[in-house]
């Protein structure tokens, strides 16, 4: 309570410096290489769309990190770098004043992103033909990583209550007694946008242990909550932390993907030896002189631009639970209770997949994900990208509306 009334009082403090920073400003991204805006006819088979799919922010980072890389870049030398100790102390700074977790700098892996993480930790915890489980609908490289090393999948959809997504907890059991070797799980979810609660964690990192199953928890979305609510990392469910390990990083919190600078906390020793052992075979561990300087510079000193970013993002999340509640009632977003990700429910709009598809691409002219990507579970939903100026999700919905009145 204490974490969370902390936050609460920061916030407030920080509703004055909301308008120094400019999230409504409009940034073309294109020619810059960037996914969301330069890939777009690779996937949609058109260049011409709003962009409202790949999970990065359409704003300009905090000006800390943009310093910071600058100072380094005027240096003028780039040569091998090294994992220096202002990295790991920016970490265990942030996730004691973030998340209330005392974290050991010797817990921490260096790893260039996210989804190398999940991958390499199915090659680590994991051999061929072995079981491993996730809960779609679901981020798709889940399913990547684990098909394409050739490992079983094993699936416990999530169960929608009235437009929340709980686990089936019975079903998990189940499952992960059969042989299931590791756990995929996705705190804050990507798409449904669960915060998953200290009860849930703890029944999943209490099943796992059971069974002894290894959890993988990608906690990537973990400092974009909001509603008063509060991240769990897993280890702090109170069932102990061993046998897992926690994937993290300043990614969406802060808009640097591109970066592909993360991290891994592995509080078991044995555990974290045997993912240090691929990291170093690899030679991946040593990091990119501008990814250490952008998470450093983040966490050091772009608290101050996430407060105001959050109170950004709620109002985004407002003005889309609000427009379809009243102008197109068709479509029924789940709001997140964290992520800048809204997975909207379109099955009232009496259309298939392969209409859906037709109508947002083709006639609406907004790319958005579509919820097929997402596993079992995604059938009649596409994702929403929020993470935009004001005007650009206006246009977004605006496009939506118009291409359902002329249909």
């Amino acid at each position: 309570m204490a974490i969370i009334a902390h936050n609460y009082q920061r916030r407030q403090k920080n509703i004055s410096v909301t308008m120094s920073f400019d999230f409504d400003r409009i940034i073309d991204r294109t020619g810059t290489g960037s996914v969301k805006k330069d890939a777009m006819g690779a996937y949609f088979g058109r260049s011409d769309l709003l962009p409202m799919w790949v999970a990065d922010m359409d704003f300009r980072v905090p000006e800390c990190v943009i310093e910071a890389i600058r100072k380094r870049t005027d240096h003028g030398i780039f040569g091998y770098p090294v994992v220096t100790d202002g990295f790991y102390d920016a970490i265990v700074t942030w996730m004691q004043k973030r998340h209330g977790w005392e974290v050991s700098s010797d817990w921490i892996l260096f790893t260039p992103g996210i989804v190398p993480a999940l991958t390499m930790s199915v090659m680590v915890y994991t051999e061929p033909g072995d079981r491993v489980l996730l809960q779609s609908p679901v981020y798709p490289p889940f399913f990547s990583s684990i098909k394409d090393n050739k490992r079983e999948l094993v699936n416990n959809t999530l169960v929608e209550k009235e437009g929340r997504y709980v686990i089936d907890f019975d079903r998990l059991d189940n499952l992960l007694k059969n042989d299931v070797k590791m756990m995929f799980f996705c705190n804050p979810h990507n798409p449904v946008g669960r915060v998953w609660t200290k009860e849930e964690v703890l029944k999943v990192v209490e099943l796992c242990r059971k069974h002894d199953v290894v959890l993988i928890s990608d906690e990537i979305h973990s400092d974009l909550v909001f509603r008063g609510l509060r991240h769990i990392p897993a280890p702090l469910a109170g069932a102990g932390h061993e046998n897992m390990v926690i994937c993290m990083a300043p990614s969406k919190t802060f808009n640097l993907a591109g970066m592909a600078s993360a991290f891994m906390v592995v509080p078991d020793t044995i555990v974290r030896n045997r993912m240090k052992g691929l990291l170093q075979n690899l030679h991946i561990h040593y990091g990119s002189i501008f990814g250490l300087t952008a998470l450093q510079a983040a966490y050091e000193g772009g608290e101050d631009w996430l407060e105001a970013l959050l109170m950004y993002l709620k109002e985004n999340l407002d003005t889309v639970e609000n427009f379809f509640g009243e102008k197109m009632p068709q479509i029924k977003p789940v709001i997140p209770e964290g992520t800048y990700l809204v997975w909207l429910d379109c099955r009232n709009m009496g259309m298939d997949d392969a209409a859906l598809k037709e109508f947002f691409t083709g006639r609406a002219g907004v790319a958005m994900n579509p919820g097929t990507a997402f596993g079992p579970g995604g059938e009649g939903f596409y994702r929403m990208n929020v993470g935009c100026p004001r005007s650009t999700l206006l246009e977004a919905l605006g496009r939506i509306r118009n291409a359902w009145d002329k249909r």
